[in-house]
């Protein structure tokens, strides 16, 4: 938050490093993520992680509804004491992976966070349990940008790519640097737009199964696909090839090699054959 805020509500609580607490404070970079949301007045709109709340500041009066999910609570504390006679404002102070997001919101919604970096990866696949946000937005640390957005067969592309663009569209926006924050961190961040296919690789109901089978497989990540799908379902090679020639995946590929899509099919694949066997 600039100094200038500071008066709102008293003396800025430390800075606790521990919770991985960078904030940003470039009134540049507060605007093009509040645009990226493309907010309208109707919308509800859940912040993740607002801190000391500059970005809030900017989305104030935007939405219909401003849900802030903060951890810290001297932070979320300061936070209620400035939005007190606000009734469009709501402070849940929680740590975000015990909060349903679609059950706060209490229907469509869109989100936003500058994600910690220590823990952003559940974060970012807790967002992706339904239901999920119309439109998210996130800051994060640069690597994990590259690896939301990573297409099959680069270096970066793992679980995280595959489960994220099963059901959505990924942008990397623009990068924001280290002085853009107090404190600054020692690594580039990048803005990323999360954005709900039309026509997910996968439903619903299929996400557990999927997710498990994704994460799994990347463990093996050099390893061929027959011996993947032997070891992770302890079957014999012409088990596992079946369940691979069903899924149109040639055996001797590797995960990091694989579209989502491809992915999804042998997820079914293999729930099919379960099934069969059961």
């Amino acid at each position: 938050m600039p100094a200038r805020d500071r008066g709102a509500a008293g003396r800025l609580p430390p800075i606790r490093k521990s919770l991985g607490q960078h904030f940003l404070d470039d009134p540049r970079i507060l605007g093009r993520i509040a645009a990226a949301l493309d907010l309208s007045p109707e919308d509800t709109l859940i912040e993740i992680g607002p801190g000391r709340g500059s970005l809030t500041a900017v989305l104030h009066g935007q939405v219909r509804r401003l849900v802030l999910i903060e951890y810290d609570r001297a932070l979320a504390e300061r936070l209620k004491d400035r939005y007190a006679n606000d009734a469009s404002v709501t402070v849940v102070q929680a740590d975000v992976l015990t909060v349903d997001l679609g059950t706060i919101a209490g229907g469509a919604y869109k989100l936003v966070g500058n994600i910690p970096y220590y823990i952003t990866t559940p974060i970012l696949f807790h967002a992706l349990e339904p239901p999920r946000a119309s439109r998210a937005v996130y800051l994060v640390q640069r690597e994990v940008a590259q690896r939301l957005a990573a297409e099959p067969g680069s270096g970066a592309y793992g679980a995280l790519s595959v489960n994220a663009q099963a059901l959505s569209r990924i942008e990397i926006l623009f990068r924001v640097a280290p002085g853009s924050f107090h404190p600054p961190p020692k690594v580039e961040s990048a803005v990323v737009r999360v954005t709900p296919l039309d026509t997910p690789v996968i439903a619903d109901d299929e996400q557990p199964g999927f997710r498990k089978l994704v994460q799994d497989a990347f463990s093996f990540r050099r390893k061929q696909m027959r011996r993947v799908v032997r070891e992770l379902l302890s079957v014999e090679a012409s088990v596992a090839d079946g369940f691979l020639a069903s899924a149109e995946i040639d055996p001797s590929v590797r995960p990091e090699t694989l579209s989502p899509g491809a992915f999804a099919r042998l997820a079914r694949a293999i729930s099919r054959g379960s099934s069969a066997r059961n």
